[in-house]
């Protein structure tokens, strides 16, 4: 059996597009972790996930977890409104990275990997970032945007994997595959 280690509403969506069946637990692992490095941060994060839910379910396990890096500096998900306002006054006009990492667990073997996508945003004004923060949409989300949604009018261009920014890159899936899984 296929498990997600994940709440995420996003990454069960993609990970169904994909494949039939699989079954959903959240991980209970710590998010804090002293990493400074994003894809070294993040596929920590992904194995520890992976790990926990493994212990408890067996099976193949998905763990993953995104972030938002920009001048060195890693951006999680916002605590409240003003720290969204000021992640998305730092995006704005910027090139950032997206960073997944993610760590499969299958016959007892790890395979772990870290995708990399860059956005550009637009120069958004203070009015369409406190317009879009009064949606409610960037604080459950890495940078404080979503571009699968209403986010989406903030960003200018990606170069790399669209569903890794949504936080569930096709690499995965690919792996998945690989690992002998009915993909499509």
């Amino acid at each position: 059996m296929l498990v997600l280690a994940s709440a995420s509403p996003r990454r069960r969506e993609i990970l169904g597009r994909f494949i039939k069946e699989f079954k959903v637990v959240p991980s209970n692992a710590s998010e804090e972790c002293s990493l400074t490095e994003p894809k070294a941060y993040v596929v920590e994060l992904a194995r520890r996930k992976a790990r926990e839910v493994y212990g408890r379910t067996g099976g193949t396990v998905i763990g993953a977890d995104t972030v938002v890096s920009i001048d060195g500096h890693i951006l999680g998900k916002p605590r409240d409104e003003e720290e969204a306002y000021k992640m998305l006054r730092l995006l704005s006009g910027r090139v950032h990275r997206v960073t997944t990492g993610y760590c499969i667990i299958h016959e007892g073997k790890e395979h772990c990997g870290a995708v990399v996508t860059e956005v550009k945003f637009r120069e958004l004004s203070d009015e369409l970032i406190w317009a879009y923060i009064r949606t409610g949409e960037p604080m459950d989300k890495a940078g404080a945007y979503g571009i699968q949604g209403k986010g989406g009018l903030l960003v200018e261009w990606i170069k790399g994997d669209y569903y890794n920014v949504v936080g569930f890159p096709i690499e995965i899936i690919l792996k998945l595959r690989e690992l002998g899984f009915e993909v499509l």
